[in-house]
């Protein structure tokens, strides 16, 4: 049966518990925040207007997302490969879905809200301190918040020693971009790589 209506899809789920209503917030309270502040690493959502969706990883030292106030969180945007698809998405739709993980946290923190791109001096002052400084700040305003449970990194065993596979299990990144764009010089090597991006943090 092909579901094609919400309530199709009603029919086959339970309606949510209490607590998975009651959890959703419209602002970051004590727990909220200390989570971000323990955080490494967000997965930025985004979709252009055509509604293509997008999905893109960020990391840096524990808090490198920083709380302005219960509503507000500023995200630097760190040296990449400037294809910049994240940042063309938020200036056509003004939306933003991150997602937080903690290593060794099998909780996870999800955040959606309202976003804009800004390179604001007195926004840029506030990672001063980072080795690279953003050439830009996403500043977000927080729409719902709210920490999800740990079932899937459980399944997953995301943290656990004995779920991590030897990276010779794939090729090279280099090696897959030269197939993929049919390039024609030799694949950097996976060696390479990692020094020319320990270069770049």
């Amino acid at each position: 049966m092909k579901i094609q209506s919400v309530n199709d899809l009603r029919r086959v789920y339970s309606a949510p518990g209490e607590r998975a209503v009651k959890k959703q917030l419209t602002h970051l309270d004590t727990h909220i925040q200390r989570f971000i502040a323990l955080s490494p690493f967000v997965v930025v959502s985004s979709s252009s207007a055509a509604l293509q969706m997008d999905a893109s990883p960020r990391g840096g030292a524990p808090g490198f997302v920083k709380v302005g106030n219960d509503t507000t969180l500023w995200l630097p945007d760190a040296s990449g490969n400037n294809r910049l698809d994240t940042l063309e998405n938020i200036i056509a739709t003004g939306q933003i879905g991150l997602l937080f993980l903690i290593p060794g946290v099998d909780e996870t923190l999800r955040v959606n809200g309202h976003a804009t791109v800004s390179a604001s001096p007195a926004l840029l002052a506030k990672f001063a301190d980072e080795a690279r400084p953003p050439t830009t700040v996403i500043e977000v305003t927080v729409r719902e918040a709210y920490l999800h449970c740990a079932k899937a990194m459980m399944r997953a065993k995301l943290w656990q020693a004995s779920s991590q596979v030897p990276r010779s299990v794939l090729p090279s990144m280099g090696q897959m971009i030269k197939d993929q764009a049919g390039l024609e010089e030799p694949a950097e090597t996976q060696e390479a790589m990692v020094q020319r991006y320990q270069s770049m943090l």
